[in-house]
């Protein structure tokens, strides 16, 4: 998960500042020692943490802030101040400008997901933004690499411009007459990575930057590499005219260095994070949510969003319906799991609100189980999905055989499918169009 670590480390010293009534400035400083341990071996820029610490210090140690009545929350409060403005202060939003299409260039070494990233970008962008995007191809080197576009297009159903091995430049060029001709508003061109940073690669990127005048030019790097994403990315800022960084696998990433680091180093905004493989797993980059859940406090606004983008409003409506009249079925808790699986994995979603993961301390969530539980709902019959009550002893050991899982495995099922029942008839089982019961879930 992402800043896993550093978050672990943060919160375990932010509660020795909470726990006591007063603070001194001596208690202020060893606090600060520690988090810039914390952040150092996180692989954050030393540059960065020193700043960072310096400007953390000057505002804790005033008196205001040590002889307030909540010394210890003020300190926290301006640790996540700061750890916002680190990041970039709020989200940055692209810039389409007033004439169509507008153009995003993509760029990156090799190795970082720019092609998978330019896909996912399509499908934000088509899905959230209403746009109609067009991927081209222009990185003719890497073999496979026009195939690959071609299939992360069809995956977001997005065209896909591409000639061949023709100077990407003019390709470039002929890119934006089509969308023109074709009524498309957003063209994205993938260009080529290097495996390092080299004056060839530099020299033609920044002959189709003068040549299409893209209103974005977003670098993708992996957040994996630390202080090498962060290198690559002052290097490619240093060489053509950066608007945007766009992190790749933040999800893997549990020391957090690049995020932390490559706005201050560079200068330039997050704009968006890869938090997973499949092509939704894309968001914005908002920073002020970002220091939230590094401190521990959650990111609700994070979490309603993804609610909102997954659960279809009639499908809701649907489902608040067999709530209030107790007809909700096996085959409705099955599609309400799928569902809830579509906005990412447990831990994720669990992190996302407040002073959950503290409560649950290292608890592991069993992704597998949901496995089981998918292969014992369907070993029953559609009779026995939509009565469950039918379930007596024998149907559920010839369920277990089924499933290849034990009678056990299908009684804790049980007791959790009614259990969640009781749930959602508490949640959600107020009149239709009441607010706060759009869903089962309460958003």
């Amino acid at each position: 998960m992402a800043f896993e670590g550093i978050a672990e480390r943060l919160q375990a010293t932010f509660r020795k500042l909470t726990g006591r009534g007063r603070l001194s400035e001596k208690d202020v400083r060893e606090a600060m020692r520690e988090v810039k341990m914390a952040l150092l071996e996180a692989d954050v820029n030393f540059h960065v943490v020193r700043d960072f610490i310096a400007r953390v210090t000057e505002r804790a140690v005033r008196a205001d802030i040590l002889e307030s009545l909540t010394p210890g929350q003020q300190v926290i409060k301006i640790v996540h101040e700061e750890l916002t403005a680190l990041m970039g202060g709020e989200n940055a939003k692209l810039d389409f400008g007033n004439v169509k299409p507008a153009v995003i260039l993509m760029a990156g070494l090799q190795g970082a997901g720019k092609t998978t990233m330019c896909g996912k970008l399509a499908k934000l962008l088509k899905k959230q933004y209403g746009k109609s995007p067009l991927l081209v191809a222009c990185d003719i080197y890497r073999p496979a690499a026009i195939g690959q576009l071609q299939i992360v297009g069809a995956q977001a159903e997005v065209p896909v411009f591409e000639r061949g091995t023709q100077n990407p430049v003019k390709t470039a060029k002929e890119a934006i007459e089509h969308a023109r001709h074709t009524f498309r508003d957003v063209v994205i061109l993938d260009t080529a990575g290097r495996l390092h940073i080299d004056a060839d690669m530099m020299s033609e990127l920044a002959e189709i930057e003068k040549a299409v005048h893209p209103n974005e030019v977003l670098l993708v790097v992996d957040a994996m590499t630390g202080q090498d994403a962060v290198n690559a990315a002052k290097a490619f800022s240093e060489t053509v005219p950066l608007s945007g960084v766009i992190l790749t696998k933040l999800d893997g990433d549990a020391r957090g260095g690049a995020a932390l680091s490559v706005r201050a180093v560079t200068g330039k905004p997050i704009k968006f994070a890869g938090i997973g493989e499949k092509l939704d797993a894309i968001e914005p980059f908002h920073p002020d949510r970002m220091a939230s859940r590094i401190l521990g406090m959650g990111d609700v606004l994070t979490l309603i969003e993804k609610a909102q983008k997954t659960f279809d409003e009639k499908q809701a409506a649907a489902l608040e319906k067999k709530i209030r009249t107790d007809s909700f079925t096996l085959d409705d808790f099955l599609e309400q799991m799928d569902q809830m699986a579509e906005m990412g994995s447990m831990d994720e979603i669990l992190s996302m609100i407040p002073g959950m993961k503290a409560k649950m301390g290292n608890l592991q969530v069993d992704e597998k189980q949901m496995k089981r539980t998918r292969a014992i709902i369907q070993s029953m019959t559609p009779r026995e999905r939509a009565k469950p009550s039918l379930l007596n002893a024998g149907r559920r050991k010839r369920i277990a055989k089924g499933s290849g899982t034990t009678v056990q495995d299908v009684n804790r099922l049980m007791n959790q499918f009614e259990a969640s029942q009781k749930m959602m008839k508490q949640m959600g089982g107020g009149k239709p169009g009441k607010k706060g019961h759009r869903n089962p879930f309460g958003f």
